[in-house]
């Protein structure tokens, strides 16, 4: 008996179907998991260190310890008399007059860094300007007081 072609077709078994795709997430499941993990404890890492930078490495209870020991001094006591003699002082040195040139820039660097900082709130706002007006009052002028 010959088979009838159609009879073929019919007899195969159906292709089987692709099995339905794997997303990515799902396929690297375990990857994604670390990277959060890590990306969080990097994270409160970096914050548990910059609130420690902020409080200082000054600790409460290392001030108490060293506050609650006793201090030993091994200097000689003071003697209860005033010494007699002068305190030494040493005479005020006198120093040479900054020339105007040199004082017009100094005054005109500092005026430079004024205007370079951002004041914090109105009040510091005005006394910047104020500041300002007069650093430009003393550049404009022909003569610059001495201190």
């Amino acid at each position: 008996m010959v088979p009838n072609p159609n009879q073929m077709e019919t007899s195969l078994p159906p292709p089987h179907p692709l099995p339905p795709k794997e997303s990515l997430v799902q396929r690297y499941k375990f990857v994604w998991r670390l990277l959060l993990i890590s990306n969080l404890a990097l994270g409160a890492y970096m914050f548990a260190k910059a609130r420690k930078k902020d409080t200082g490495t000054h600790d409460n209870r290392a001030a108490a310890k060293v506050s609650s020991a006793p201090i030993v001094t091994t200097t000689t006591p003071i003697p209860e008399e005033p010494v007699l003699s002068p305190p030494i002082t040493e005479p005020v040195k006198v120093r040479e007059p900054i020339p105007e040139d040199q004082q017009r820039e100094l005054l005109k660097w500092i005026l430079e860094e004024k205007r370079k900082v951002k004041p914090k709130d109105l009040q510091e706002k005005k006394r910047i300007d104020e500041e300002k007006a007069i650093l430009k009052q003393f550049i404009r002028a022909e003569s610059i007081p001495s201190l």
